[in-house]
Protein backbone atom coordinates (compact mmCIF):
# COMPACT_ATOMS: atom_id res chain seq x y z
CA UNK A 1 0.00 0.00 0.00
CA UNK A 2 1.48 3.15 -0.86
CA UNK A 3 2.05 5.60 1.98
CA UNK A 4 0.55 8.94 2.11
CA UNK A 5 2.57 11.88 1.47
CA UNK A 6 2.69 14.94 3.01
CA UNK A 7 1.73 16.82 -0.47
CA UNK A 8 -1.14 14.55 -0.91
CA UNK A 9 -2.72 15.77 2.43
CA UNK A 10 -6.12 17.66 1.71
CA UNK A 11 -6.38 21.43 2.32
CA UNK A 12 -9.27 22.84 4.53
CA UNK A 13 -10.79 25.91 3.98
CA UNK A 14 -9.56 28.40 7.01
CA UNK A 15 -12.79 29.94 8.39
CA UNK A 16 -14.20 30.32 11.68
CA UNK A 17 -15.29 27.07 12.16
CA UNK A 18 -12.27 25.21 11.14
CA UNK A 19 -9.73 27.24 13.61
CA UNK A 20 -12.41 26.87 16.24
CA UNK A 21 -11.88 23.08 15.79
CA UNK A 22 -7.94 23.36 15.45
CA UNK A 23 -7.98 25.33 18.36
CA UNK A 24 -8.92 22.20 20.37
CA UNK A 25 -5.42 21.02 20.37
CA UNK A 26 -4.76 23.20 22.96
CA UNK A 27 -6.87 20.74 25.53
CA UNK A 28 -4.29 18.40 24.86
CA UNK A 29 -1.25 20.82 26.39
CA UNK A 30 -2.63 20.56 29.48
CA UNK A 31 0.08 22.39 32.01
CA UNK A 32 2.55 23.24 29.30
CA UNK A 33 0.36 25.53 27.19
CA UNK A 34 1.82 28.53 28.67
CA UNK A 35 5.30 27.85 26.98
CA UNK A 36 3.64 28.69 23.43
CA UNK A 37 2.12 31.85 24.85
CA UNK A 38 5.36 32.91 26.37
CA UNK A 39 7.22 31.40 22.54
CA UNK A 40 4.87 33.77 20.78
CA UNK A 41 6.27 36.95 23.04
CA UNK A 42 9.88 35.44 22.15
CA UNK A 43 8.58 35.49 18.45
CA UNK A 44 7.47 39.32 18.78
CA UNK A 45 11.01 40.28 20.20
CA UNK A 46 12.70 38.23 17.22
CA UNK A 47 10.49 40.30 14.72
CA UNK A 48 11.32 43.39 16.39
CA UNK A 49 15.31 42.97 16.45
CA UNK A 50 14.80 41.86 12.79
CA UNK A 51 12.90 44.52 11.41
CA UNK A 52 15.57 46.95 13.55
CA UNK A 53 18.61 45.23 11.08
CA UNK A 54 17.63 47.15 7.87
CA UNK A 55 17.47 50.26 9.19
CA UNK A 56 20.83 50.37 11.84
CA UNK A 57 22.78 49.22 7.93
CA UNK A 58 21.49 52.10 6.88
CA UNK A 59 22.32 54.31 9.27
CA UNK A 60 25.99 52.43 9.05
CA UNK A 61 26.59 53.12 5.73
CA UNK A 62 25.13 56.78 6.47
CA UNK A 63 28.49 57.04 8.14
CA UNK A 64 30.53 56.86 4.97
CA UNK A 65 29.43 60.32 4.23
CA UNK A 66 29.85 61.92 7.83
CA UNK A 67 32.91 60.31 7.90
CA UNK A 68 32.16 59.40 11.66
CA UNK A 69 34.02 56.34 12.87
CA UNK A 70 33.01 56.99 16.59
CA UNK A 71 29.46 56.52 15.46
CA UNK A 72 29.97 54.03 12.89
CA UNK A 73 31.59 51.99 15.91
CA UNK A 74 28.26 52.29 17.97
CA UNK A 75 26.05 51.17 15.14
CA UNK A 76 28.27 48.37 14.73
CA UNK A 77 28.07 47.01 18.11
CA UNK A 78 24.28 47.96 18.28
CA UNK A 79 23.99 45.39 15.25
CA UNK A 80 26.08 42.79 16.43
CA UNK A 81 23.79 43.53 19.92
CA UNK A 82 20.86 42.82 17.68
CA UNK A 83 21.89 39.71 16.10
CA UNK A 84 23.03 38.51 19.48
CA UNK A 85 19.54 39.31 21.28
CA UNK A 86 18.07 37.94 17.61
CA UNK A 87 19.86 34.61 18.03
CA UNK A 88 18.63 34.52 21.73
CA UNK A 89 15.27 35.28 21.12
CA UNK A 90 15.32 32.61 18.25
CA UNK A 91 17.01 30.14 20.59
CA UNK A 92 14.02 30.23 23.20
CA UNK A 93 11.19 30.56 20.32
CA UNK A 94 12.05 27.35 18.83
CA UNK A 95 13.11 25.72 22.11
CA UNK A 96 9.36 26.74 23.65
CA UNK A 97 7.85 25.90 20.56
CA UNK A 98 8.86 22.18 19.95
CA UNK A 99 8.42 21.63 23.83
CA UNK A 100 4.88 22.56 23.53
CA UNK A 101 4.21 20.68 20.46
CA UNK A 102 5.51 17.41 21.82
CA UNK A 103 4.08 17.43 24.60
CA UNK A 104 0.82 18.54 23.31
CA UNK A 105 1.10 15.96 20.71
CA UNK A 106 2.10 13.33 22.62
CA UNK A 107 -1.18 13.75 24.80
CA UNK A 108 -2.75 13.38 21.02
CA UNK A 109 -1.20 10.24 20.06
CA UNK A 110 -2.31 8.61 23.38
CA UNK A 111 -5.69 9.90 23.17
CA UNK A 112 -5.87 8.53 19.78
CA UNK A 113 -4.54 5.38 20.30
CA UNK A 114 -6.46 4.99 23.71
CA UNK A 115 -9.86 5.57 21.53
CA UNK A 116 -9.43 3.75 18.23
CA UNK A 117 -8.37 0.48 20.85
CA UNK A 118 -11.73 1.21 22.76
CA UNK A 119 -13.74 1.80 19.82
CA UNK A 120 -16.21 -1.28 18.79
CA UNK A 121 -16.07 -3.85 15.87
CA UNK A 122 -18.84 -1.68 13.99
CA UNK A 123 -16.48 0.96 13.68
CA UNK A 124 -13.61 -0.98 12.46
CA UNK A 125 -15.74 -3.26 9.87
CA UNK A 126 -16.48 0.42 7.86
CA UNK A 127 -12.43 1.87 8.20
CA UNK A 128 -9.33 0.40 6.47
CA UNK A 129 -6.35 0.19 8.64
CA UNK A 130 -3.96 2.28 6.54
CA UNK A 131 -6.09 5.54 6.64
CA UNK A 132 -5.93 4.90 10.60
CA UNK A 133 -2.74 4.29 10.33
CA UNK A 134 -2.30 7.82 8.31
CA UNK A 135 -3.84 9.52 10.72
CA UNK A 136 -1.90 8.47 13.63
CA UNK A 137 0.93 9.07 11.58
CA UNK A 138 0.86 11.54 8.32
CA UNK A 139 -1.65 13.79 10.12
CA UNK A 140 0.39 14.02 13.74
CA UNK A 141 3.26 14.34 11.31
CA UNK A 142 1.63 17.88 9.61
CA UNK A 143 0.81 18.67 12.69
CA UNK A 144 4.17 18.63 14.26
CA UNK A 145 5.65 20.52 11.66
CA UNK A 146 2.87 23.45 11.79
CA UNK A 147 3.01 23.92 15.38
CA UNK A 148 7.15 23.53 15.46
CA UNK A 149 7.90 25.91 12.81
CA UNK A 150 5.34 27.09 10.20
CA UNK A 151 3.00 28.80 12.88
CA UNK A 152 5.77 30.81 13.79
CA UNK A 153 7.54 31.32 10.81
CA UNK A 154 3.76 32.52 9.35
CA UNK A 155 3.45 34.99 12.19
CA UNK A 156 7.27 35.94 11.84
CA UNK A 157 6.88 36.69 8.14
CA UNK A 158 3.47 38.49 8.40
CA UNK A 159 5.03 40.46 10.80
CA UNK A 160 7.98 41.81 8.90
CA UNK A 161 5.54 42.26 6.33
CA UNK A 162 2.93 44.58 8.08
CA UNK A 163 6.09 46.22 9.26
CA UNK A 164 8.47 46.47 6.62
CA UNK A 165 5.36 48.58 5.02
CA UNK A 166 5.42 50.83 7.73
CA UNK A 167 8.72 51.63 7.88
CA UNK A 168 9.18 51.78 4.11
CA UNK A 169 6.24 54.56 4.29
CA UNK A 170 8.16 56.52 7.02
CA UNK A 171 11.69 56.61 4.54
CA UNK A 172 9.55 57.50 1.16
CA UNK A 173 6.00 57.23 0.19
CA UNK A 174 6.50 57.14 -3.57
CA UNK A 175 9.06 54.37 -3.59
CA UNK A 176 6.77 52.06 -1.38
CA UNK A 177 4.28 52.78 -3.27
CA UNK A 178 6.10 51.69 -6.72
CA UNK A 179 7.45 48.86 -4.80
CA UNK A 180 3.76 47.74 -3.76
CA UNK A 181 3.24 47.97 -6.86
CA UNK A 182 5.20 45.27 -8.50
CA UNK A 183 7.27 43.53 -5.82
CA UNK A 184 4.13 41.61 -3.99
CA UNK A 185 3.13 40.66 -7.48
CA UNK A 186 6.00 39.38 -8.86
CA UNK A 187 6.78 37.76 -5.78
CA UNK A 188 3.23 35.77 -6.09
CA UNK A 189 3.62 34.88 -9.35
CA UNK A 190 6.61 33.37 -8.61
CA UNK A 191 4.72 31.26 -5.87
CA UNK A 192 2.10 30.21 -8.60
CA UNK A 193 4.64 29.42 -11.38
CA UNK A 194 6.94 27.42 -8.37
CA UNK A 195 3.44 25.36 -7.70
CA UNK A 196 2.87 24.60 -11.14
CA UNK A 197 6.26 23.22 -11.28
CA UNK A 198 6.08 21.31 -7.85
CA UNK A 199 2.75 19.52 -9.44
CA UNK A 200 4.87 18.69 -12.81
CA UNK A 201 7.55 16.93 -11.09
CA UNK A 202 4.81 15.28 -8.83
CA UNK A 203 3.38 13.95 -12.18
CA UNK A 204 6.93 12.88 -13.26
CA UNK A 205 7.43 11.14 -9.61
CA UNK A 206 3.92 9.51 -9.90
CA UNK A 207 4.74 7.82 -13.49
CA UNK A 208 8.63 6.82 -12.27
CA UNK A 209 6.21 5.03 -9.38
CA UNK A 210 4.11 3.94 -12.42
CA UNK A 211 7.13 1.71 -13.85
CA UNK A 212 8.58 0.75 -11.05
CA UNK A 213 5.29 -1.13 -10.19
CA UNK A 214 5.56 -2.78 -13.68
CA UNK A 215 9.71 -4.11 -12.91
CA UNK A 216 7.70 -5.43 -9.45
CA UNK A 217 4.81 -7.25 -10.75
CA UNK A 218 6.96 -8.76 -13.48
CA UNK A 219 10.09 -9.80 -11.23
CA UNK A 220 7.46 -11.27 -8.55
CA UNK A 221 5.60 -13.65 -10.72
CA UNK A 222 8.34 -13.74 -13.40
CA UNK A 223 7.31 -18.10 -13.57
CA UNK A 224 3.84 -16.92 -15.06
CA UNK A 225 5.91 -14.55 -17.29
CA UNK A 226 8.03 -17.27 -18.51
CA UNK A 227 5.20 -19.96 -18.84
CA UNK A 228 3.69 -17.60 -20.91
CA UNK A 229 6.37 -16.78 -23.00
CA UNK A 230 5.21 -13.29 -22.38
CA UNK A 231 8.66 -11.60 -22.15
CA UNK A 232 8.43 -9.51 -24.90
CA UNK A 233 4.76 -8.26 -24.03
CA UNK A 234 6.29 -7.07 -20.61
CA UNK A 235 9.24 -5.21 -22.14
CA UNK A 236 6.77 -3.42 -24.52
CA UNK A 237 4.46 -2.31 -21.47
CA UNK A 238 7.85 -1.24 -19.31
CA UNK A 239 8.75 0.87 -22.77
CA UNK A 240 5.72 2.64 -22.96
CA UNK A 241 5.68 3.98 -19.35
CA UNK A 242 9.29 4.81 -19.85
CA UNK A 243 8.26 6.57 -22.92
CA UNK A 244 5.83 8.86 -20.91
CA UNK A 245 8.24 9.48 -18.24
CA UNK A 246 10.76 10.80 -20.68
CA UNK A 247 8.00 12.91 -22.57
CA UNK A 248 6.95 14.35 -18.79
CA UNK A 249 10.16 14.83 -17.27
CA UNK A 250 11.36 17.18 -20.50
CA UNK A 251 8.37 19.42 -20.49
CA UNK A 252 8.35 20.10 -16.76
CA UNK A 253 12.62 20.76 -17.43
CA UNK A 254 11.36 23.81 -20.42
CA UNK A 255 9.22 24.79 -17.00
CA UNK A 256 12.15 24.76 -15.12
CA UNK A 257 13.48 26.70 -17.80
CA UNK A 258 10.91 29.33 -18.33
CA UNK A 259 10.70 29.68 -14.24
CA UNK A 260 14.59 30.33 -14.05
CA UNK A 261 14.05 32.77 -16.98
CA UNK A 262 10.73 34.56 -15.25
CA UNK A 263 13.25 34.88 -11.76
CA UNK A 264 16.08 36.32 -13.73
CA UNK A 265 13.86 38.83 -15.54
CA UNK A 266 11.25 39.79 -13.38
CA UNK A 267 12.33 38.98 -9.90
CA UNK A 268 15.51 40.76 -10.42
CA UNK A 269 14.48 43.45 -13.06
CA UNK A 270 12.15 44.64 -9.86
CA UNK A 271 14.66 44.77 -7.63
CA UNK A 272 16.94 47.00 -9.96
CA UNK A 273 13.41 49.15 -11.02
CA UNK A 274 13.36 49.55 -7.15
CA UNK A 275 16.98 50.44 -6.92
CA UNK A 276 16.95 52.29 -9.97
CA UNK A 277 13.83 54.65 -8.46
CA UNK A 278 15.12 55.00 -5.03
CA UNK A 279 18.56 56.66 -6.92
CA UNK A 280 16.52 58.76 -8.99
CA UNK A 281 14.78 60.33 -5.95
CA UNK A 282 18.00 59.94 -3.99
CA UNK A 283 19.70 62.37 -6.45
CA UNK A 284 16.34 64.60 -6.48
CA UNK A 285 16.63 64.87 -2.58
CA UNK A 286 13.10 63.41 -1.55
CA UNK A 287 15.05 60.60 0.43
CA UNK A 288 17.43 61.35 2.68
CA UNK A 289 20.61 59.88 1.70
CA UNK A 290 22.46 56.14 0.90
CA UNK A 291 22.06 54.85 4.01
CA UNK A 292 17.58 55.24 3.61
CA UNK A 293 18.37 53.71 0.32
CA UNK A 294 20.37 50.69 1.58
CA UNK A 295 17.47 50.20 4.32
CA UNK A 296 14.94 50.42 1.70
CA UNK A 297 16.65 48.11 -0.72
CA UNK A 298 16.65 45.43 2.78
CA UNK A 299 13.04 45.96 3.67
CA UNK A 300 11.92 45.70 0.15
CA UNK A 301 14.09 41.86 -0.01
CA UNK A 302 13.02 41.13 3.34
CA UNK A 303 9.20 41.80 2.31
CA UNK A 304 9.24 40.28 -1.43
CA UNK A 305 10.99 37.15 0.89
CA UNK A 306 8.70 37.28 3.03
CA UNK A 307 5.60 37.60 0.20
CA UNK A 308 7.15 34.40 -1.11
CA UNK A 309 7.10 32.14 1.60
CA UNK A 310 3.62 33.32 3.77
CA UNK A 311 2.03 31.91 0.70
CA UNK A 312 3.50 28.06 0.82
CA UNK A 313 2.91 28.54 4.68
CA UNK A 314 -0.49 29.15 4.42
CA UNK A 315 -1.37 26.32 2.71
CA UNK A 316 0.77 24.62 5.39
CA UNK A 317 -1.48 25.81 7.99
CA UNK A 318 -4.58 24.36 5.84
CA UNK A 319 -3.38 21.18 5.79
CA UNK A 320 -2.66 21.01 9.16
CA UNK A 321 -6.34 22.17 10.10
CA UNK A 322 -7.39 19.52 8.25
CA UNK A 323 -5.23 17.24 9.60
CA UNK A 324 -6.43 18.32 12.98
CA UNK A 325 -10.09 17.61 12.22
CA UNK A 326 -9.15 14.27 10.74
CA UNK A 327 -7.70 13.44 14.26
CA UNK A 328 -10.70 15.14 15.95
CA UNK A 329 -13.02 12.76 13.90
CA UNK A 330 -11.61 9.80 15.54
CA UNK A 331 -11.14 10.82 18.71
CA UNK A 332 -15.16 12.09 18.99
CA UNK A 333 -15.92 8.46 17.80
CA UNK A 334 -18.06 7.27 20.57
CA UNK A 335 -15.90 4.85 22.52
CA UNK A 336 -17.19 1.35 24.14
CA UNK A 337 -18.18 1.28 27.70
CA UNK A 338 -14.49 -0.21 29.25
CA UNK A 339 -14.07 0.11 32.81
CA UNK A 340 -10.07 -0.17 33.17
CA UNK A 341 -10.48 -1.41 36.91
CA UNK A 342 -12.68 -4.18 35.63
CA UNK A 343 -9.81 -6.86 36.95
CA UNK A 344 -10.18 -6.18 40.35
CA UNK A 345 -14.23 -7.25 40.50
CA UNK A 346 -13.93 -9.62 37.93
CA UNK A 347 -16.68 -12.31 37.86
CA UNK A 348 -16.68 -16.05 36.84
CA UNK A 349 -19.36 -17.30 35.26
CA UNK A 350 -20.72 -20.77 34.25
CA UNK A 351 -21.06 -20.53 30.77
CA UNK A 352 -24.69 -21.34 29.80
CA UNK A 353 -25.56 -19.79 26.85
CA UNK A 354 -28.83 -18.93 25.49
CA UNK A 355 -30.07 -17.35 22.07
CA UNK A 356 -33.55 -16.16 21.74
CA UNK A 357 -34.82 -15.39 18.87
CA UNK A 358 -31.55 -13.28 17.73
CA UNK A 359 -31.67 -11.40 14.55
CA UNK A 360 -29.02 -9.04 13.22
CA UNK A 361 -27.59 -6.67 10.20
CA UNK A 362 -24.70 -5.49 10.03
CA UNK A 363 -24.69 -2.00 10.29
CA UNK A 364 -22.71 -1.20 6.70
CA UNK A 365 -25.30 -3.70 5.22
CA UNK A 366 -28.64 -3.27 7.08
CA UNK A 367 -30.87 -4.66 4.60
CA UNK A 368 -29.70 -7.72 4.53
CA UNK A 369 -31.12 -9.86 7.45
CA UNK A 370 -27.60 -12.24 8.64
CA UNK A 371 -29.73 -13.78 11.35
CA UNK A 372 -33.12 -14.94 11.60
CA UNK A 373 -34.64 -16.10 14.96
CA UNK A 374 -31.71 -17.73 15.77
CA UNK A 375 -32.89 -19.82 19.13
CA UNK A 376 -30.42 -22.78 20.75
CA UNK A 377 -29.16 -23.24 24.28
CA UNK A 378 -25.43 -24.71 25.54
CA UNK A 379 -25.18 -25.83 28.79
CA UNK A 380 -22.31 -25.41 30.35
CA UNK A 381 -19.55 -27.69 29.41
CA UNK A 382 -21.30 -28.34 26.29
CA UNK A 383 -19.85 -28.60 23.07
CA UNK A 384 -22.02 -26.99 20.30
CA UNK A 385 -20.56 -27.18 16.57
CA UNK A 386 -22.27 -24.67 13.65
CA UNK A 387 -21.83 -25.95 10.28
CA UNK A 388 -22.83 -24.45 7.19
CA UNK A 389 -21.54 -22.72 3.90
CA UNK A 390 -19.79 -19.49 3.85
CA UNK A 391 -21.56 -16.52 4.46
CA UNK A 392 -24.27 -18.33 6.43
CA UNK A 393 -24.10 -16.82 9.73
CA UNK A 394 -21.56 -18.89 11.62
CA UNK A 395 -19.15 -16.15 12.69
CA UNK A 396 -21.62 -13.38 13.37
CA UNK A 397 -23.42 -15.48 15.99
CA UNK A 398 -19.69 -15.87 17.80
CA UNK A 399 -19.16 -12.10 17.30
CA UNK A 400 -22.41 -11.31 18.88
CA UNK A 401 -21.32 -13.73 21.56
CA UNK A 402 -18.64 -11.42 22.34
CA UNK A 403 -20.55 -8.47 22.05
CA UNK A 404 -18.68 -7.42 19.35
CA UNK A 405 -22.17 -5.62 17.72
CA UNK A 406 -25.82 -4.50 18.78
CA UNK A 407 -28.24 -7.35 18.21
CA UNK A 408 -31.17 -5.84 15.87
CA UNK A 409 -33.40 -8.55 18.40
CA UNK A 410 -33.97 -11.19 20.43
CA UNK A 411 -31.43 -11.43 23.39
CA UNK A 412 -28.51 -13.76 24.53
CA UNK A 413 -28.51 -14.58 27.74
CA UNK A 414 -25.52 -16.34 29.65
CA UNK A 415 -26.33 -18.02 33.38
CA UNK A 416 -29.77 -16.42 32.84
CA UNK A 417 -28.09 -13.21 32.60
CA UNK A 418 -28.50 -10.70 29.46
CA UNK A 419 -24.79 -10.08 28.30
CA UNK A 420 -25.79 -6.53 27.89
CA UNK A 421 -25.96 -6.35 31.65
CA UNK A 422 -22.24 -7.63 32.05
CA UNK A 423 -19.78 -5.31 32.08
CA UNK A 424 -17.93 -5.66 29.02
CA UNK A 425 -14.44 -6.48 30.37
CA UNK A 426 -15.95 -8.96 32.56
CA UNK A 427 -18.41 -11.04 29.70
CA UNK A 428 -14.93 -11.33 27.36
CA UNK A 429 -12.50 -12.23 30.30
CA UNK A 430 -14.60 -15.43 30.26
CA UNK A 431 -14.16 -15.85 27.12
CA UNK A 432 -11.38 -17.23 24.40
CA UNK A 433 -11.33 -17.55 20.87
CA UNK A 434 -8.99 -19.67 18.58
CA UNK A 435 -9.49 -18.16 15.40
CA UNK A 436 -8.74 -20.44 11.95
CA UNK A 437 -6.38 -17.03 11.16
CA UNK A 438 -4.53 -17.19 14.50
CA UNK A 439 -2.15 -13.30 14.44
CA UNK A 440 0.43 -13.41 17.44
CA UNK A 441 2.40 -10.04 18.03
CA UNK A 442 5.74 -9.29 17.10
CA UNK A 443 7.68 -10.34 20.82
CA UNK A 444 8.57 -13.38 22.11
CA UNK A 445 6.22 -16.94 22.76
CA UNK A 446 6.02 -16.15 25.93
CA UNK A 447 4.72 -12.67 25.42
CA UNK A 448 2.33 -14.15 23.25
CA UNK A 449 1.14 -17.16 25.53
CA UNK A 450 0.98 -14.69 28.51
CA UNK A 451 -1.12 -12.26 26.18
CA UNK A 452 -4.33 -14.50 28.06
CA UNK A 453 -3.10 -13.68 31.39
CA UNK A 454 -0.33 -10.85 32.01
CA UNK A 455 -0.07 -11.65 35.41
CA UNK A 456 0.90 -15.07 34.68
CA UNK A 457 3.93 -17.08 36.39
CA UNK A 458 6.90 -18.95 34.53
CA UNK A 459 5.29 -22.36 36.24
CA UNK A 460 1.47 -20.88 34.50
CA UNK A 461 3.13 -20.36 31.13
CA UNK A 462 5.15 -23.90 30.38
CA UNK A 463 1.82 -25.74 31.90
CA UNK A 464 -0.08 -24.33 29.47
CA UNK A 465 2.34 -24.34 26.64
CA UNK A 466 2.92 -27.95 27.64
CA UNK A 467 -1.17 -28.75 27.46
CA UNK A 468 -1.50 -27.00 23.87
CA UNK A 469 1.32 -29.55 22.51
CA UNK A 470 3.21 -26.89 21.93
CA UNK A 471 6.41 -27.16 24.60
CA UNK A 472 8.55 -29.87 22.48
CA UNK A 473 8.92 -27.44 19.51
CA UNK A 474 9.21 -24.06 22.08
CA UNK A 475 12.41 -26.01 23.24
CA UNK A 476 13.83 -27.24 19.73
CA UNK A 477 14.07 -23.51 19.48
CA UNK A 478 17.63 -22.37 20.51
CA UNK A 479 16.21 -19.61 22.76
CA UNK A 480 12.84 -21.78 23.99
CA UNK A 481 10.68 -19.27 25.07
CA UNK A 482 12.50 -15.66 24.56
CA UNK A 483 12.10 -16.90 20.56
CA UNK A 484 11.28 -13.70 18.53
CA UNK A 485 7.96 -14.57 16.59
CA UNK A 486 8.90 -11.95 13.87
CA UNK A 487 5.79 -9.82 12.64
CA UNK A 488 2.37 -11.71 13.38
CA UNK A 489 3.74 -14.69 13.82
CA UNK A 490 5.80 -14.89 10.61
CA UNK A 491 8.59 -17.10 11.67
CA UNK A 492 5.95 -20.14 13.15
CA UNK A 493 4.37 -22.65 11.05
CA UNK A 494 0.64 -22.42 10.95
CA UNK A 495 0.11 -25.50 13.71
CA UNK A 496 2.52 -24.00 15.68
CA UNK A 497 0.54 -20.71 15.86
CA UNK A 498 -2.41 -22.41 16.48
CA UNK A 499 -1.07 -24.41 19.79
CA UNK A 500 0.40 -21.21 21.14
CA UNK A 501 -3.40 -19.09 20.50
CA UNK A 502 -4.44 -22.55 22.60
CA UNK A 503 -1.82 -21.91 25.38
CA UNK A 504 -2.65 -18.15 25.50
CA UNK A 505 -6.43 -20.01 25.84
CA UNK A 506 -5.61 -22.57 27.99
CA UNK A 507 -3.99 -19.46 30.66
CA UNK A 508 -7.04 -17.34 30.27
CA UNK A 509 -9.33 -20.31 31.68
CA UNK A 510 -12.54 -19.25 30.18
CA UNK A 511 -16.05 -20.24 30.77
CA UNK A 512 -16.72 -20.37 27.05
CA UNK A 513 -14.89 -21.17 24.23
CA UNK A 514 -15.07 -20.33 20.69
CA UNK A 515 -13.08 -21.88 18.04
CA UNK A 516 -13.48 -20.54 14.73
CA UNK A 517 -12.44 -23.00 12.07
CA UNK A 518 -9.37 -23.61 14.17
CA UNK A 519 -8.10 -27.00 12.10
CA UNK A 520 -9.25 -26.06 8.56
CA UNK A 521 -6.05 -24.72 7.34
CA UNK A 522 -4.00 -27.08 8.61
CA UNK A 523 -1.71 -30.42 7.25
CA UNK A 524 -2.69 -33.70 9.03
CA UNK A 525 -0.24 -34.29 11.49
CA UNK A 526 -0.03 -30.74 12.76
CA UNK A 527 -4.39 -30.59 12.75
CA UNK A 528 -3.54 -34.10 15.06
CA UNK A 529 -1.38 -32.43 17.59
CA UNK A 530 -3.56 -29.07 17.50
CA UNK A 531 -6.71 -31.51 17.64
CA UNK A 532 -5.14 -33.19 20.80
CA UNK A 533 -4.85 -30.07 22.50
CA UNK A 534 -8.47 -28.58 21.84
CA UNK A 535 -9.79 -31.70 23.20
CA UNK A 536 -7.69 -30.88 25.86
CA UNK A 537 -8.98 -27.04 26.05
CA UNK A 538 -12.65 -27.91 25.59
CA UNK A 539 -12.72 -29.99 28.74
CA UNK A 540 -15.64 -28.17 31.06
CA UNK A 541 -15.84 -25.63 29.05
CA UNK A 542 -18.70 -24.65 26.74
CA UNK A 543 -17.24 -24.55 23.34
CA UNK A 544 -19.11 -23.23 20.24
CA UNK A 545 -17.19 -24.70 17.57
CA UNK A 546 -17.39 -23.13 13.64
CA UNK A 547 -16.70 -26.31 11.47
CA UNK A 548 -15.86 -26.81 7.76
CA UNK A 549 -14.27 -30.10 8.54
CA UNK A 550 -17.24 -32.28 10.62
CA UNK A 551 -14.49 -35.09 10.89
CA UNK A 552 -13.86 -32.92 14.22
CA UNK A 553 -17.24 -32.65 15.17
CA UNK A 554 -18.51 -36.39 15.05
CA UNK A 555 -18.91 -36.34 19.40
CA UNK A 556 -20.04 -32.47 19.81
CA UNK A 557 -23.07 -32.20 21.85
CA UNK A 558 -25.55 -30.34 19.38
CA UNK A 559 -24.69 -29.81 15.58
CA UNK A 560 -26.30 -26.72 14.42
CA UNK A 561 -26.91 -26.39 10.94
CA UNK A 562 -27.02 -22.70 9.64
CA UNK A 563 -28.57 -21.87 6.36
CA UNK A 564 -29.39 -18.77 4.95
CA UNK A 565 -29.13 -17.33 8.57
CA UNK A 566 -31.21 -19.90 10.10
CA UNK A 567 -30.68 -22.64 12.11
CA UNK A 568 -32.43 -25.63 9.40
CA UNK A 569 -31.49 -28.59 11.44
CA UNK A 570 -30.29 -29.57 14.67
CA UNK A 571 -29.12 -32.44 16.84
CA UNK A 572 -26.20 -34.71 17.28
CA UNK A 573 -23.81 -36.47 14.75
CA UNK A 574 -26.03 -39.33 14.25
CA UNK A 575 -29.43 -37.92 14.57
CA UNK A 576 -27.87 -35.72 11.36
CA UNK A 577 -27.18 -38.33 9.48
CA UNK A 578 -30.08 -40.36 9.85
CA UNK A 579 -31.95 -37.46 8.32
CA UNK A 580 -33.05 -38.06 4.82
CA UNK A 581 -32.12 -35.71 2.55
CA UNK A 582 -30.80 -33.45 5.06
CA UNK A 583 -28.21 -30.82 4.32
CA UNK A 584 -25.91 -32.02 6.95
CA UNK A 585 -26.16 -35.52 5.57
CA UNK A 586 -25.11 -34.63 2.37
CA UNK A 587 -22.47 -32.70 3.58
CA UNK A 588 -21.26 -35.34 5.41
CA UNK A 589 -21.50 -38.16 2.70
CA UNK A 590 -19.66 -35.63 0.33
CA UNK A 591 -17.12 -35.28 3.03
CA UNK A 592 -16.10 -38.68 4.16
CA UNK A 593 -16.71 -40.30 0.36
CA UNK A 594 -13.66 -37.85 -0.50
CA UNK A 595 -11.53 -38.76 2.59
Amino acid sequence: MARFKENDLPKAKLDANSLQKAIRIFKYSKNHKWKFFVGLIFLLLTSATALAFPKLMGMLVDCVSGKDLNRANEIALMLMLILSLQAIFSFFRISLFVNFTENSLSNIRFALYENLVKLPMSFYAQKRVGELNSRISADISQLQDTFTTTIAEFLRQFILIVGGFVILAQISPKLTFMMLGIVPVVAVAAVIFGRFIRKYGKKTQDKVAESQVIVEETLQGITNVKAFANEWYEISRYKTKIREIVKIAIKGGQYRGYFASFIILCLFGCIVGVVWYGITLTIKGEVDGVGDLISFILYTTFIGASFGGIAEMYAQIQKAVGATERVFELLDEIPEDINSNAASTFEKIDGNVIFKNVGFSYPSRSEIEVLKDVNFEAKKGQKIALVGSSGAGKSTIASLLLRFYNLNKGEILIDGKNIYDYQLENLRGNMSIVPQDVILFGGTIRENIAYGKPTASNEEILQAARQANALNFIESFPEGMETLVGERGIKLSGGQRQRIAIARALLKNPSILILDEATSSLDSESEKLVQEALEVLMEGRTSIIIAHRLSTIRNADQILVIDNGVISEQGTHLELTAMENGIYKNLSNLQFSNS
